[in-house]
Order: C-alpha cells, then sequence, then structure tokens
C-alpha cells in the first residue's frame, strides 16, 4: 500500500541529510569547477555513507535521500544519483567479479560511474540505439557515438548499451503517431550491457556545455574492444538491464524536483512574509497568496505521487512502469511550474547571478528531458492504461 506519511525515523533521518547537506556537501559543491566531475564531492559523499545506500536502500528511501539532499544542494544530488544509475546495471547483472572490482569502490566515492545509454539519434527512443558491437574473435569490437552522457568523459567506467545483432524488425516498439514515414527499426532486441573501463583502446569523449553545467559529455568508440567478461547480464538482454534501472530511478528523479520544489517553495514562503509592497507584506494580496497556495498543493502532489511509485517498486506490484512514469513526469512538471512562479514572486532578485533561485531556475529544467521525456511518459502511461 502507498505510504501517505513518514515515520519519526523517516522524518529525522530526512532533516539529518538537510543538514549535512548545507553544512557539509554545500562548500565541497562551490568549490567545485562547473561541468566538471567534483571528486571530492563524491569522495564525502562515500564518507557519509550515501553513495552505498544508493544500493541498498529501497526505493522509498532512495527518494527520501534524493528529495533531502537536492533541497540543500542539487549538485550533491546529482552526484548521488548519477553513480547509482552508472551503477545500478552492476548491481542488478554484474559477475562477482564485476561487483567486487567496482563497487566498493564507487560506494567509498573513488571510482566515477556513467550510464550510457543515449545517442545522437536516440535519446528517449532508447529502442534505437546503433551502437554496434561487432563479432572480433572471443568478444566484440564497439563502434559508434554516444552523447550527453552525465560524468562523461571524466568517468571510470560505462555501462555500455550496444547492439549485438540487428534484432527484430517486427519488435513492438511505439513510433510516434507525428512520424509522417514510419519505417522499419531494429527495436529493443539484440542489445547487449558492457561494462566498459575508461582507457580502453579506441574510446575518447569530449565535454559538452550545458545550461546548467553539469558533468556532461559524448563518447567516440573506435572499434573498442571489450569481452564476454565485460558483458552486464545476458548477450541480446541489455534493454531490459536499462529498464529495469530506468524504472527504479524514474521515481527517484521526481524526488529530486519534489526537493527543489520546496526549496522554491520554502524561499518564496519567507520572502513573501517578510516584502512589503503597497502598505503591507506580499503575503497579504490575495493574488501571491493564491500563487503560494497553487505551489504548495502541486508540490505536496508530486510527493505523493513519488511516495506511491516507490512503495510500488518495493512492494512488486505490477503497475510499477505507469507508476514511476506518473510520478516523474508530474513531479518534473510541478517542480518547473513551482520554481518559475517563486522566481516571478522574488521579482529581479530572483534573476541575479548566485541566488538560490537563479541556481534552481537552471537545474529544474532539464529532469523533464533525461530518462526519458514528458512526452515519452505519457506514451508509456497510455501504453500501461490500455495492457
Amino acid at each position: 500500500m502507498p505510504v501517505f506519511s513518514l515515520d519519526p525515523v523517516q522524518t529525522a533521518w530526512c532533516a539529518e541529510l538537510r543538514a549535512l547537506a548545507a553544512r557539509r556537501l554545500r562548500p565541497l559543491a562551490d568549490r567545485g569547477d562547473p561541468g566538471r566531475v567534483n571528486r571530492p564531492l563524491l569522495a564525502e559523499l562515500g564518507r557519509l555513507g550515501l553513495l552505498e545506500r544508493v544500493f541498498t536502500s529501497s526505493a522509498l528511501d532512495l527518494c527520501l535521500l534524493r528529495e533531502s539532499l537536492a533541497q540543500g544542494c542539487t549538485e550533491a544530488e546529482t552526484a548521488l544519483a548519477l553513480q547509482g544509475l552508472g551503477t545500478c546495471p552492476v548491481v542488478l547483472t554484474g559477475t562477482e567479479s564485476q561487483r567486487a572490482r567496482w563497487l566498493p569502490e564507487v560506494s567509498a566515492g573513488r571510482a566515477v560511474a556513467a550510464f550510457a545509454l543515449s545517442e545522437p539519434g536516440a535519446g528517449s527512443d532508447a529502442a534505437a540505439l546503433t551502437l554496434r558491437a561487432e563479432p572480433d574473435g572471443h568478444g566484440w569490437r564497439l563502434t559508434g557515438e554516444k552523447r550527453w552522457i552525465s560524468n562523461a568523459p571524466e568517468a571510470d567506467f560505462y555501462t555500455v548499451f550496444a547492439r549485438t545483432s540487428e534484432g527484430a524488425a517486427r519488435d513492438p516498439v511505439p513510433v510516434p503517431a507525428s512520424d509522417p514515414a514510419p519505417r522499419s527499426r531494429p527495436g529493443s532486441r539484440g542489445v547487449t550491457a558492457f561494462l566498459v573501463p575508461a582507457g580502453r583502446p579506441g574510446l575518447t569523449g569530449s565535454p559538452i556545455e550545458m545550461l546548467s553545467p553539469h558533468p556532461v559529455g559524448a563518447l567516440v568508440f573506435d572499434a573498442v574492444p571489450v569481452t564476454r567478461e565485460d558483458v552486464l547480464g545476458e548477450v541480446g538482454r541489455g534493454f531490459r538491464t536499462a529498464m529495469t534501472t530506468l524504472n527504479r530511478f524514474r521515481p527517484s528523479v521526481g524526488a529530486f524536483a519534489v526537493g527543489m520544489a520546496q526549496a522554491a517553495l520554502d524561499a518564496t514562503l519567507e520572502h513573501t512574509a517578510t516584502r512589503t509592497a503597497f502598505g503591507g507584506p506580499l503575503k497579504d494580496l490575495q493574488s501571491v497568496a493564491h500563487q503560494v497556495a497553487e505551489m504548495a498543493t502541486r508540490t505536496e502532489a508530486a510527493r505523493l505521487l513519488v511516495y506511491a511509485a516507490a512503495c510500488a517498486y518495493d512492494t512488486g506490484a505490477p503497475e510499477v512502469p505507469a507508476r514511476s512514469a506518473m510520478a516523474k513526469l508530474y513531479a518534473t512538471e510541478a517542480a518547473q511550474y513551482v520554481v518559475d512562479a517563486a522566481v516571478q514572486l522574488h521579482g529581479a532578485r530572483a534573476l541575479q547571478r548566485g541566488h538560490p533561485l537563479e541556481h534552481l531556475y537552471r537545474e529544474v529544467r532539464a529532469p523533464r528531458i533525461y530518462e526519458g521525456a514528458t512526452e515519452v511518459q505519457r506514451t508509456i502511461i497510455a501504453k500501461e492504461l490500455y495492457g
């Protein structure tokens, strides 16, 4: 059953996380180089035991962790989440030797992970990926490109999804109704997941400058060698690994968005209670009070959807894909609204470089796109509803 309130232990843990984010993580984030992997920040997350919690916690606790960190330090939240996303396939399907090699290093903040799924022509449409894994004796050679990969090109290892066969053109992958010329596509079959350490011959990369300065880059694979020892799970079953990983993390993307929305709402409550205009505090203006009420309602609705999706995942409920998509869809859209409304109510000060809302305004846009854009979430929901 969905949880509609937190117990005292969970509430105390969230408060502790918010305090840690402000006191110990925020200073490290501020000293980091924008657009680069912040290794001191990762090391501190490891010392605090938070990175290990990504792999050992329930889906609900993962949401509480991401929501709480996001309220105090979005950089720390993002660094933690990216470690989880890049390493989750190793946890799910890795061999004993792969887990022994990488999980302790990631948990301690000494190794940086990356989830390499998106391509120039296959972002949300992950089944259309074209990175080739061409047979080469006892292994394969990876040839192609990945783009918009978080932590690239600085990661220590990459979870890479490549096509080891052409799959089946009849694979039931939906084509957007707006596509003027539906075409035969390889579909989700024949995709294999590989664990590729940095430094492999033929693997190069370059950073991409983004609106919000996160470590994001492109990877070029020029006949990069991989062997059967590098396979994660089964050959040809990598798409399932990717989707299982995303189903676990999509509700927690919503939790990240809820944390940002809550931070914007808290700032707005303080500002409108103390800022005077037209002879009194802003909160006494009905137009302002109603806007703040709407912000609070959407934030709380998003939070409940996120918690319900996480609980569905933890209990093995059959509706996990739909609930995860609903949580990710609604929470990210709600956060965009709440942060934008907060900026409007703060006025010009919120647009000044360095203001907390200026930071949130740039941060809140990307979650509506990554790990499945809003439009893709609606497609998933509709597909689940119609069976």
